[in-house]
């Protein structure tokens, strides 16, 4: 074999080595992207990151509006797999029930409750709820009419002009007076101070009856009490005794002249800003909690009761049909009030309301 032979057989061999050299390697990098490729085509998409709803109430834990709150935070946080979590906030953690409306109103917080003592100072027409024997003695009625997309519809306007969505309106039960002596007459009410919320149409209430309206935050009502500031004050059953009210008070009128009622609302911007699919989530929770706070309500309000008699011997008293027509009838001119304050809206609103309320009576009967 020539020099020249032998050369030209290795310069074959090094060159067939140098292409299964790149073969391999062109086969390798194209395996890798495959794999990589199919990895990520089989790898689950990440997770979007939990965003935070925060609710405000406007009374302490263990009370109703807190039944309402844990039970929405559980129905949300359930239904949206961990994407949402809820962080309530008990009555002072955050401010004043006015001042939780304006964190609403900001942005700074997402949910709260908003009652109609304080927001008709703002939102004139939910006024309506703060006035007596507007509504039925018949709560099945209540929670028909006050449920109803009817009447919800009414205020739409009225609290989107103040940047808020009305979600629910939430009766938590009658309104029970608490005082000094029993308040079996208009009479009885002469120059006797009663605690009441900032909305004008409950302190025109009471001064129909001849008693004289005391503004006073919640927070403050049993020292003032207590103190002699005031003579009585009025709540829901469970609201004096998780408060302790009854401690300083001599006699309990039921009456039946009103529900407490609080409405539920978000910023509006941030509702409508939703992803729709947390909007019905949000949506279908909502509604799902009409029947289940109406029951919890009526729970809470019996079971207070029964501790309210097993722990002092306040005196009870329920209004006979006769005493309250008497007060009834002298309920009457606050409407015109509440007519000139919430105007044509307020006048559509009390019409509707009444009628509904008038209709389902009669259905019953």
């Amino acid at each position: 074999m020539t020099i020249l032979t032998r050369w030209l057989g290795s310069l074959i061999v090094a060159l067939s080595l140098v292409l299964v050299g790149c073969s391999d390697s062109g086969e390798e990098e194209q395996a890798a992207s495959t794999t990589t490729q199919s990895s990520q085509e089989s790898a689950p998409e990440a997770m979007a990151e939990p965003v935070t709803w925060r609710f405000a109430l406007e009374e302490i834990e263990g009370s109703v509006q807190d039944a309402y709150a844990q039970e929405f935070k559980r129905q949300i946080e359930e239904i949206s797999d961990g994407q949402i979590s809820i962080e309530i906030y008990p009555y002072g953690a955050l401010g004043t029930s006015s001042q939780l409306t304006e964190l609403v109103q900001d942005g700074s917080i997402q949910l709260a409750f908003a009652s109609p003592g304080h927001l008709a100072s703002v939102i004139p027409e939910v006024g309506i709820f703060t006035m007596h024997f507007v509504l039925s003695d018949d709560n099945d009625i209540n929670k028909e009419v006050l449920s109803s997309d009817r009447v919800q519809n009414l205020f739409e306007e009225p609290y989107a002009e103040q940047n808020m969505k009305l979600l629910g309106i939430v009766p938590e039960g009658w309104m029970v007076w608490t005082g000094s002596k029993a308040l079996r007459s208009p009479a009885d009410f002469k120059e006797f101070k009663m605690r009441t919320m900032t909305s004008p149409i409950l302190t025109e209430s009471y001064k129909a009856y001849g008693a004289n309206p005391s503004p006073m935050p919640y927070s403050e009502v049993y020292s003032g009490l207590q103190l002699k500031q005031i003579d009585g004050q009025v709540n829901p059953i469970f609201a004096i005794e998780e408060m302790s009210f009854y401690e300083v008070q001599e006699a309990m009128t039921f009456a039946n002249h009103a529900q407490f009622i609080a409405t539920v609302v978000s910023n509006k911007e941030w509702y409508e800003n939703l992803p729709d699919d947390q909007r019905q989530w949000l949506d279908d929770t909502r509604e799902s909690l009409v029947d289940y706070i109406y029951e919890k309500q009526a729970q809470f309000n019996q079971e207070r009761l029964e501790k309210i008699k097993a722990n002092s011997d306040i005196e009870v008293v329920e209004l006979t049909d006769e005493e309250r027509e008497v007060f009834r009838e002298a309920s009457m001119g606050v409407r015109d009030i509440y007519v000139k304050a919430a105007g044509e809206r307020g006048q559509e609103i009390l019409d509707t309301i009444t009628e509904m309320v008038k209709e389902a009576e009669a259905g019953q009967m």
